[in-house]
């Protein structure tokens, strides 16, 4: 095996044009980790944010932060994965994933049944937190209802699906554009409106809010008493939105957080639990993910189309 890879790198903080396919050393899995020979890497707004310079990276830093690929070699003490067996991994914790080879925890790695590994690099972010803030977070009871921002986008594409899944009555989504409207819809959605129209949608259970800004006081207006507002992004990019407690307190309403990252750093057990169930549900075909494959040479490209919010769906990088 050579001991030098291909990988995009961020040298610098700045712009999508600072992405860099470079020649660089391939990692070795230390203990409890496996090393992955990486077919295809999901590209997603968390690597746009470590290339902005907003997450704080020792430079250069290979992004990616989800893989799909065969196991290359394992680190001492991984039992229960194989040299060659095909995987999805979370590789989110040290990034790395926009590479020939990365490594990861093995307790973040999920074998694939009958799954091409293209479809796969898309299940591991996405897919994941669908079920870990709906399931664990939210605690979405059967004939909830649920309201989700961004929903044509790759993990509005997964939550308006899983609430289905997990027994939601109404599943409500939001869009910025009209021309992500129809696409939404089939994602599982009963009804998809203009972001700006949500004051007429009702009452929820559940918002799950990952754009930030006007949004998030919207998201908890919508809220019925005993209603849930679930925070896991601020794609928007606006400042910090200030949610009063004693307005909290005065409405039964809850808001939490959620971060896959900083999650899967501290409970990789329990995220890797969330990721096999998500690989099940796509393989037996009650969850569907569209991919779109771009050469790993056009992360630029990936990174140009996901901030101009022009994506649906998923698009991963090939890597081999």
């Amino acid at each position: 095996m050579t001991n030098t890879m291909q990988a995009v790198t961020i040298p610098e903080f700045g712009p999508a044009e600072v992405l860099r396919l470079d020649t660089v050393a391939v990692p070795e899995p230390g203990p409890g980790e496996v090393s992955i020979d990486v077919a295809h890497a999901g590209a997603n707004f968390a690597e746009v944010l470590y290339r902005r310079g907003v997450v704080d990276v020792p430079l250069p830093f290979v992004p990616g932060i989800e893989v799909s690929g065969r196991i290359r070699a394992l680190g001492g003490g991984v039992t229960g994965l194989a040299v060659g067996q095909p995987v999805a991994a979370l590789t989110i914790v040290a990034g790395g994933g926009y590479a020939e080879v990365v490594t990861t925890s093995a307790d973040l790695v999920a074998p694939l049944p009958e799954i091409g590994l293209e479809v796969a690099a898309a299940v591991p972010s996405n897919s994941t937190t669908a079920f870990l803030v709906l399931a664990r977070v939210a605690r979405l009871a059967p004939g909830e209802r649920v309201l989700v921002h961004a929903a044509a986008g790759g993990a509005g594409s997964q939550l308006g699906q899983v609430a289905r899944l997990l027994g939601a009555g109404r599943v409500v989504g939001t869009v910025g554009s009209a021309a992500k409207i129809a696409v939404a819809k089939s994602f599982g959605y009963d009804e998809v409106v203009l972001r700006d129209e949500v004051a007429g949608t009702g009452e929820f259970d559940v918002v799950v809010d990952m754009v930030g800004g006007p949004s998030r006081r919207a998201s908890l207006d919508r809220l019925a008493p005993m209603g849930r507002l679930v925070v896991m992004g601020n794609a928007s990019g606006a400042e910090d939105v200030g949610l009063p407690a004693n307005e909290l307190w005065f409405t039964n309403r809850t808001v939490s957080g959620f971060n896959l990252a900083a999650l899967s750093a501290v409970a990789p057990e329990t995220v890797g639990q969330a990721l096999r169930r998500a690989v099940a549900a796509v393989a037996d075909g009650t969850l569907r993910v569209d991919v779109e494959s771009l050469p790993l040479a056009d992360a630029e490209s990936a990174h140009r189309r996901i901030e101009s919010g022009s994506t649906t769906g998923k698009l991963v990088l090939r890597a081999r």
